[in-house]
């Protein structure tokens, strides 16, 4: 069954506007689709027609104006990561951002998606209700702003009217003195959802608290302050005392439930222990340790941004005859019959280029990994109507000829296969993270293929290639 059953591509806000106001309800926006695709796979939602904004322009900017961070809601939770200006003025949001999923998934998931997902688990929102930013949501009724504490209404719940899209989210950059930390428990390092996390922030002026946040995600419906605590820090240097008695309080206002990754008793225990280590990270000035200072990003030589789309709205229709015109592999494709379907199936199916393999499906195993205008995304989670007027490349057209890639020749003479399954998403990563970093240490090569995943466990000799593949390039 099609998970929608019309697709458009507008190429302006006043476009995206007139659609939303058309369709009502039965709409959605789409920009990264790694939530809402597995929403619509597993029957959550329904969407009978998606609107994909994800090339509209001036969605995606990152602008320092004054004091105000002004941030678009199509960056993506990578673009977060490697800009200077946030890194500087809004650390915790990067280090927020650099916790979500794993590279391909950084690559297209956005701050907007992520925002109106509406989870309590959503790794960025809590830096958010810490530094207290301010959503601007556009229709064509007009604008407002909603400061996003007052946002959410519970679970996946938000104040937005169906017509309504979020255009910008302004944040207060940090002021001199202030510094702040982001905090994330998992199940593990990688593509894991949140247990509890937390953000905090103080700002001291001569060694005294002036001003302190505490937010909390994954304890309540929605994430929340915790306001006595942040009281008992005001006033006062940032000492153990105080540090202890915060912690202690943030995890008295947590109301957590039991779910099947934790129980409510051991969120809210986990609550004392991240305030504790965020309060003495930042008591000891070392909020920012563990951060890369050059994260592996899996976009080459890009800056991370997809093309934009010229032209007035496409509209591809399920059943439809209206084409997906694309270059896979540097060849030009003309694909009727595919509007329904995930990039990956129209790959596999339309294509015949079955090197791209379906493993979990829902993004959690790489194995689907190609790339879109040259950067790395997860097949699984692209509608098949996004690659109208991209390029993309496959396992298939890695080789250039006859001539292996460097990669390839690595994983053969290193033994880096086993079953196979997982190598094409490997390969894809792999070379990508060579054209970005020819030569990456071994922690930059872990975080490159955090999103791979190797049911041989075959991962030293996939380790090894890379290595090899890098110093036969020099």
């Amino acid at each position: 069954m099609p998970l929608w059953e019309t697709y458009y591509t507008p190429t302006s806000i006043e476009e995206t506007l007139s659609l939303l106001a058309e369709h009502g309800p039965r709409a959605r926006l789409i920009a990264g689709g790694t939530d809402l695709l597995l929403e619509l796979e597993r029957g959550v939602r329904e969407a009978p027609v998606l609107i994909d904004i994800s090339r509209v322009p001036g969605l995606d900017g990152i602008a320092l104006d004054g004091e105000t961070l002004r941030l678009g809601p199509l960056v993506t939770h990578n673009r977060l990561v490697a800009s200077a200006t946030v890194r500087e003025r809004a650390f915790p949001l990067a280090q927020a951002a650099w916790r979500v999923g794993a590279p391909a998934i950084r690559n297209r998931g956005t701050l907007g998606g992520n925002l109106i997902t509406a989870s309590p688990a959503g790794d960025t929102i809590p830096p958010l209700v810490a530094a207290g930013a301010i959503l601007i949501l556009r229709s064509v009724r007009g604008e407002r702003q909603v400061p996003i504490r007052e946002f959410y209404k519970g679970v996946r719940q938000v104040d937005m009217a169906p017509d309504e899209m979020l255009t910008e989210i302004r944040v207060p950059a940090a002021a001199p003195g202030e510094r702040g930390v982001f905090m994330k428990l998992a199940l593990r390092q990688a593509l894991g959802v949140s247990v509890v996390n937390a953000a905090v922030t103080v700002r001291l002026e001569k060694g005294i608290i002036t001003r302190s946040r505490i937010a909390l995600g994954c304890v309540a419906p929605t994430v929340i302050r915790a306001c006595e605590a942040e009281g008992v820090l005001v006033g006062g240097p940032l000492t153990e005392g105080p540090i202890v008695e915060a912690s202690d309080l943030a995890a008295r206002v947590a109301v957590p439930v039991d779910d099947i990754r934790a129980g409510a008793e051991y969120r809210r225990d986990m609550v004392r222990v991240l305030v504790r280590r965020a309060l003495t990270a930042l008591a000891e000035g070392q909020e920012r340790g563990g951060f890369p200072a050059r994260p592996p990003l899996l976009w080459g030589r890009s800056d991370g941004r997809f093309p934009r789309l010229a032209g007035r709205t496409v509209r591809h229709t399920v059943g439809g005859d209206e084409p997906i015109e694309c270059t896979v592999n540097g060849q030009n494709h003309v694909v009727r019959g595919a509007n329904g379907k995930t990039l990956l199936r129209m790959l596999r199916e339309d294509l015949g280029l079955t090197g791209t393999k379906e493993g979990c499906n829902e993004g959690q195993c790489g194995a689907c990994t190609v790339w879109l205008d040259g950067i790395v995304v997860l097949s699984c989670l692209v509608p098949a109507p996004r690659a109208h007027g991209a390029q993309i490349v496959t396992v298939e057209g890695l080789a250039q000829g006859k001539e292996l890639h460097p990669l390839q020749r690595a994983f053969v003479e290193e033994g880096a296969v086993q079953c196979g399954y997982c190598t094409p998403g490997f390969l894809m990563s792999g070379a990508k993270l060579l054209e970005e970093l020819p030569n990456p240490s071994r922690e930059q090569i872990l975080h490159g293929i955090a999103g791979n995943l190797c049911r041989c466990t075959g991962y030293y000799k996939i380790v090894q290639a890379i290595e090899e593949a890098a110093a036969l390039s020099h």
